[in-house]
């Protein structure tokens, strides 16, 4: 057992050395991961979380589904959209993805 363990060590360290550099490496790859992919996800969401508390009645926006319609009613948690004619849909504010107010209409 003890001779198997002692071949792990020298296979995972050839030189003898390098214990630091193999340490700077996994610090620079964790440095890059969050610079690259979680603080930017962080960001959306801080982005999604703000528009979604600003909302207001008459806001044209669309949701996670791809519904689109227009805000009739806000409470804390949920929003009641009117999507056309006289059909209305109460449904929870993080299903809310985008504002629509500013898109174009044919």
């Amino acid at each position: 057992m003890t001779n198997f363990s002692a071949v792990l060590l020298q296979a995972a360290n050839p030189n003898g050395g390098g214990g630091i550099s193999m340490l700077i490496m996994m610090v620079l790859i964790i440095v890059v991961m969050y610079f690259f992919m979680i603080r930017p996800q962080q960001k959306k969401q801080k982005e999604l979380a703000k528009f979604r508390s600003s909302l207001q009645k008459g806001d044209k926006i669309v949701t996670i589904g791809g519904i689109y319609g227009k805000i009739v009613e806000i409470t804390d948690q949920y929003v009641t959209v009117d999507v056309g004619g006289d059909v209305r849909m109460k449904m929870d504010k993080s299903a809310i993805l985008k504002d629509m107010s500013d898109a174009q209409t044919r």
